[in-house]
């Protein structure tokens, strides 16, 4: 594989891809608004739990934004696949496969679309956390950020593989759908899962969400050394590595 050519390739759809997006800004932000009010709605809320089992002396707000924008994962990055599907039954990937683009940047090119999109997104949502009281060290956001854009890398180019799979709304979303939920239920991103029975906490250990909302709840409170910031580096980076690769792979498959 020619990595200049990939690399330019992937800019190229990028931009493509982009410039698309931005014709459509409202979707953006319309992408965040179900995030947001649980913000506005959900947080406040909380805000008396300080001292409960599972926040600790932690602010509430410094538990459950870190939720929030994995949860903003799950809904943006998610559910992208749907474009995909209405790309193959337009006949766009038809169209690039008979190009000389390489066959990778077909994937590369919309997941950092995706990822950009994203971000804009996760700005909205915590300067909305900090206009509602939320506290964190700058650090603690930079690496919290950094993990939410990873764990959308990986979660966008699973989702291009169950559209590939699928290749039909009425396949996709129940799919989506049968995942989604049982994610965010037991990855803590709600209510943190040390507040959870001992039998459901066990089985949210499996789930490789869990780390990572832990991981940037750790980060918001200033421990960046700790234990869980590195598992939910670890798991993060294990999780794009894995899904790039069947993406791609995918990718390549469809366009032999």
């Amino acid at each position: 594989m020619d990595l200049r050519r990939t690399v330019r390739d992937t800019r190229l759809l990028y931009m493509r891809h982009l410039r698309v997006t931005l014709r459509a800004r409202v979707a953006v932000v319309f992408g965040v608004l179900q995030p947001l009010l649980y913000l506005l709605l959900f947080g406040p809320l909380l805000t008396r739990l300080s001292g409960v089992r599972g926040f600790g002396d932690h602010d509430a707000w410094q538990v459950f934004v870190p939720g929030v924008l994995v949860q903003l994962v799950l809904l943006s990055a998610g559910y992208v696949g749907f474009g995909l599907i209405a790309d193959l039954r337009a006949g766009v990937v038809d169209r690039l496969r008979v190009t000389p683009v390489s066959r990778v940047a077909l994937l590369l090119g919309l997941v950092l679309r995706d990822t950009t999109v994203l971000a804009v997104q996760a700005v909205l949502l915590l300067a909305a956390g900090v206009a509602l009281g939320l506290r964190a060290p700058v650090a603690g956001l930079a690496v919290g950020a950094a993990l939410v854009l990873l764990l959308a890398v990986g979660v966008a180019s699973l989702s291009y593989l169950l559209a590939l799979v699928t290749r039909r709304e009425d396949g996709f979303a129940p799919l989506l759908g049968a995942v989604v939920l049982p994610l965010m239920l037991l990855s803590g991103m709600l209510l943190p899962m040390s507040m959870a029975p001992g039998w459901l906490d066990v089985v949210s250990h499996f789930t490789p969400f869990r780390y990572v909302v832990d991981a940037v709840r750790a980060a918001f409170v200033g421990d960046y050394a700790s234990v869980a910031v590195a598992e939910g580096a670890a798991v993060t980076a294990v999780l794009v590595v894995v899904s790039v690769a069947l993406g791609t792979r995918r990718f390549l498959r469809e366009n032999a």
